[in-house]
């Protein structure tokens, strides 16, 4: 079982950057890949960023060049730095874990961004 708990949202104006936080709890011994999904009312959630144990990221087209995902193996943390940030990009932001390729996806609670124009 994996608990993640998030931090980091908020309330910004375009343009402006936050940075998301998510640490994982639980009884494991190695979380294979972390990241980011993202839901708005309405829509499916939709992938955000990943990152694998071994560094490999794959970013949403859509966040390419403005967001950067970045892991403490360490500390069992994974983070969302989030840069020249859009309106588009308000949404709730939930992490996620995953302990074995292919295996159960676990998520958090997400957190609220809101980005104002």
């Amino acid at each position: 079982q994996v608990l993640l708990v998030e931090s980091g949202g908020g309330l910004v104006q375009a343009g402006g950057s936050l940075r998301l936080s998510c640490v994982a709890s639980g009884t494991f011994f190695r979380i294979n890949a972390m990241g980011w999904y993202r839901q708005t009312p309405g829509a499916q959630r939709e992938l955000v960023a990943t990152m694998s144990t071994g560094e490999s990221t794959n970013y949403a087209e859509s966040v390419k060049g403005r967001f950067t995902i970045s892991r403490d193996n360490g500390k069992n943390t994974v983070y969302l730095q989030m840069n020249s940030l859009k309106p588009e990009d308000t949404a709730v932001y939930y992490c996620i874990a995953r302990l074995l390729t292919g295996g159960s996806i676990y998520w958090g609670q997400g957190t609220q961004v809101t980005v104002s124009s």
